[in-house]
């Protein structure tokens, strides 16, 4: 199923092997790779490898959507570790240059719209690094409340705090 939203000709849809391009272009990104903890130095078969898994064998309780900008692939959102009424939200936008503009908060909306409306979703969780001012941001735009700070992980290169946060979703 297609979601679109109007504001940026966005829309989120399934993702396909012949994403692999835009796939590549990100995992070049020396930016989106160290935000996103991927290792800067695959090689295409293996990121090739990586994203034909994601496409033909999701772990169970993932949803993965591309982020379609004017027919271009731009990134995904997550829903994962579906459980009852509740996800964990979670997006990448692949390409580093289009950060900072609004696209992450409306895709984060699509997709929790998508949830909301396909699988009943009504609690949506989220997590993102002290350190990630723009993911946090985001969160909040959305109406996500702090509910934790729990644990650490390398972001960009140094250790984090993580936060967490929590959304309830009403129709």
């Amino acid at each position: 199923m297609d979601t679109q939203h109007n504001k940026l000709n966005m829309k989120l849809r399934s993702i396909t092997e012949s994403d692999i391009h835009s796939v590549m272009e990100w995992s070049r990104d020396s930016t989106f790779c160290q935000a996103n903890g991927w290792p800067s130095d695959r090689s295409p078969e293996e990121v090739q490898r990586w994203w034909s898994n994601c496409v033909n064998h999701p772990p169970e309780g993932l949803i993965r959507m591309g982020i379609i900008i004017n027919e271009e692939l731009i990134g995904y959102a997550d829903l994962a570790s579906i459980n009852g009424d509740a996800a964990e939200l979670g997006l990448a936008i692949g390409k580093s240059g289009l950060w900072g503009k609004g696209i992450g908060t409306q895709a984060a909306a699509l997709m929790m719209e998508y949830g909301a409306e396909e699988l009943n979703l009504t609690v949506f969780h989220a997590e993102t690094h002290e350190d990630n001012i723009r993911s946090g941001r985001m969160l909040e735009k959305l109406g996500f409340q702090e509910v934790s700070r729990i644990g650490y992980e390398v972001y960009e290169g140094k250790n984090s705090q993580l936060i967490q946060f929590q959304f309830l979703y009403r129709k």
